[in-house]
């Protein structure tokens, strides 16, 4: 790492009219060097990324005092540059990472025309020798078959393979900097981990300094030299990444410390003492068709076979699996959202894959979903007294008074002021937006909520928050849950159960102590073997290649040879695989 900085910001002041995200920011980043920028959500992490790049004016911020330096030679200072001169650097000498690569890619634009508008625009390269170095791009982020990934859409991409597209395109131009806002928390663990190793393979091979956003604390163990901690728009400190996972100065540190679930460590369940099946599914199918071109056959995707479990009142099932193993298909298909193609849900002693859709409307008030983006599952245009209100007043055609006291006792449930009624969902912050779509799911009194990725995009003391609410509602009210989540930590923490879910089948299910401490199926042993551990000395070893579970399936003997030692890695684990 050189001694003067790539990247260097002096004392950066970031507003949004009277609002102050950002005050007076410094930090300094070397060729080589990566720097992690955590906080929750609202400390200023992606002001000041947008700012770094001059493109917090088109969110309506503006850079209010401070300077930012780029180059180490001859620096120059991007906040005095006109537009024109910053269109030259963005893309070339810094580039950015996004968070969703599926709202960052054009949707009616080929790979290929959005990796080759970046080097023809840098690099002044024609048309047939860009896509000669956007094939050689997508070949550097280890994209299999690159030439025909070229011809696709996004939406024909894996969500593993966008980011690796939006990798390619961040790197095209071999940048000084690297912003990386962000870039895994939609992914699962094994593609996250994938990400990252190859993060880390292209800083090494290019040299490049790199701001990584993210509130994930395994992530940053596994990733950072260094990490700057937000709070509130101001630095609460600054250290080695060894130094802050020793011992933290600040006690806002110490609280993100202790939020951060780690796998391992969590005390198990007890397990339900009911003995009221409230979920039960046999033999659930789902498949989805293709048609073929010309001369091309018709291709079938089974996305759920045969996939059977029961979750009794009161009980958290775990389901975790990587991105396409069919975790979010199943749970539509639990509401016939999806219609299955075969099997049965028998959901409080009913069958509810025999019931017309007038019969089926009145038992979906026993099965209620959380999804992973509260803020696109409530309807702007209502207040919160309506949003949350309206389950029950589409089921039972509440009057205005029984709503509005409907709305205060489930505001009450969730732990935010009944004043909240009046307001709407752009006035809450991520966390209790979330509490609002549990308060909904809440209203008509389900036997069973399933929540599907229901706090992967929260920061880990929201997180944190947000399921210890779940487990408190769980112990008063008796709901099962069906909990679906790609942070196996945090399925930990809730679960009672834990089914593991590869390629539309459970392939493994049983009490969480037991499938995470010595499991059965060498897939579940690869999950695990991917998890990033919030320690910068345990730095995980690679996970076991996919072409390995499909040998090994089945293979007891095999299995151990996964593992060091034939036991699992992990804090507390005493069986032998």
């Amino acid at each position: 790492m050189s001694d003067r900085p790539v990247l260097s910001v002096e004392r950066l002041s970031v507003s949004f009219g009277r609002h102050q995200a950002v005050k007076s920011l410094s930090f300094n980043i070397g060729a080589g060097e990566t720097l992690a920028l955590v906080g929750e959500s609202g400390s200023g992490k992606s002001a000041t990324a947008l700012s770094v790049l001059r493109l917090i004016e088109r969110e309506g911020g503006r850079i209010t005092d401070g300077a930012i330096r780029l180059g180490s030679d001859d620096p120059v200072d991007l906040t005095t540059l006109p537009e024109q001169a910053l269109q030259k650097l963005r893309g070339n000498r810094i580039s950015m990472i996004f968070q969703e690569p599926m709202t960052s890619l054009n949707p009616v634009m080929r790979i290929d025309e959005q990796l080759c508008e970046v080097l023809r625009r840098h690099q002044r390269l024609n048309r047939v020798d860009a896509l000669k170095a956007a094939e050689r791009a997508l070949e550097q982020v280890r994209i299999p078959e690159p030439a025909r990934r070229l011809r696709q859409y996004p939406h024909e991409l894996s969500g593993g393979l966008r980011q690796r597209v939006m990798i390619a395109i961040a790197l095209a131009c071999r940048p000084d900097v690297l912003i990386a806002d962000e870039p895994t928390t939609a992914l699962d663990v094994t593609t996250q981990a994938e990400v990252l190793a190859l993060l880390k393979s292209l800083q090494a091979e290019l040299g490049m300094a790199v701001l990584f956003i993210t509130h994930d604390m395994g992530v940053v163990a596994e990733i950072a030299d260094r990490v700057a901690v937000l709070r509130h728009g101001v630095m609460e400190e600054t250290a080695s990444v060894e130094a802050l996972f020793a011992a933290p100065r600040s006690e806002y540190a110490r609280q993100l410390m202790a939020a951060t679930p780690k796998l391992g460590q969590a005390t198990p369940r007890p397990p339900v003492e009911s003995n009221e099946v409230v979920l039960s599914v046999r033999g659930l199918a789902r498949s989805f068709s293709q048609a073929g071109g010309f001369l091309k056959p018709k291709t079938v995707a089974h996305a759920v076979k045969d996939v059977s479990f029961e979750i009794r009142a009161g009980e958290t099932l775990g389901l975790v699996g990587e991105s396409g193993c069919g975790k979010s298909t199943l749970s539509r298909s639990l509401m016939r959202l999806i219609e299955p193609d075969g099997g049965e849900v028998i959901l409080a002693g009913r069958n509810i894959t025999a019931l017309d859709q007038t019969a089926l409307r009145a038992e979906r008030s026993k099965v209620q979903m959380v999804f992973q983006d509260p803020f696109a599952s409530l309807n702007p245009r209502l207040n919160v007294r309506d949003l949350i209100t309206e389950p029950a007043y589409l089921h039972s055609g509440l009057n205005a008074a029984a709503r509005e006291a409907l709305a205060a006792d489930l505001l009450d449930k969730v732990g935010l002021d009944r004043d909240a009624a009046r307001r709407f969902p752009h006035q809450f912050s991520g966390g209790q937006r979330q509490r609002l779509c549990i308060a909904r799911a809440l209203s008509v009194s389900p036997k069973v909520i399933l929540a599907d990725e229901a706090v992967s995009a929260l920061d880990v003391s929201t997180a944190d928050r947000v399921t210890r609410l779940m487990c408190e509602i769980q112990e008063s009210l008796g709901i099962a849950f069906l909990f679906i989540s790609h942070d196996i930590a945090v399925v930990e923490r809730m679960s009672h159960r834990i089914a593991v879910m590869y390629r539309g089948e459970i392939v493994e299910i049983g009490p969480t102590e037991q499938v995470l401490r010595a499991p059965a199926h060498p897939y579940t042993q690869r999950l695990l073997s991917a998890v990033p551990r919030p320690d910068p000395k345990a730095r995980r070893r690679a996970p076991v290649p996919e072409a390995q579970i499909a040998d090994l399936d089945n293979n007891a003997a095999g299995i151990g040879m996964l593992v060091s030692g034939g036991q699992l890695d992990l804090p507390g684990a005493a069986a032998g695989v």
